[in-house]
């Protein structure tokens, strides 16, 4: 699903709300989870899961067109960990093996 699809999901749960006030609630969202992110903070939301970041440290790594090596800077990256009730959603279809 990309951004727009859950604008019009939105629209389509929410028929009291336009799309233009659909795009500023998802916008404002997606906003405050990355200045949060941005300042080394953690977003929780709970059922659903936890982003954050990961320190990632400096390496040497290689061009893959010419196999050369390239150092590669230090960097945050971004994380996530889904929730309980996420996981066992995504795991109801599964069989195990006993």
């Amino acid at each position: 699903m990309i951004r727009s699809e859950l604008v019009q999901k939105l629209c389509g749960d929410f028929p009291d709300l336009t799309q233009r006030e659909v795009e500023s609630v998802v916008g404002a969202l997606f906003d405050s989870i990355t200045e949060q992110l941005a300042t080394g903070g953690r977003v929780e939301l709970r059922g659903f899961g936890a982003f954050s970041t990961r320190q990632r440290d400096a390496r040497v790594g290689r061009n893959p067109r010419t196999g050369d090596p390239v150092s590669v800077n230090a960097k945050r990256v971004p994380y996530f960990k889904p929730g309980k009730e996420m996981r066992e959603r995504l795991n109801l279809g599964e069989v195990t093996a006993e």
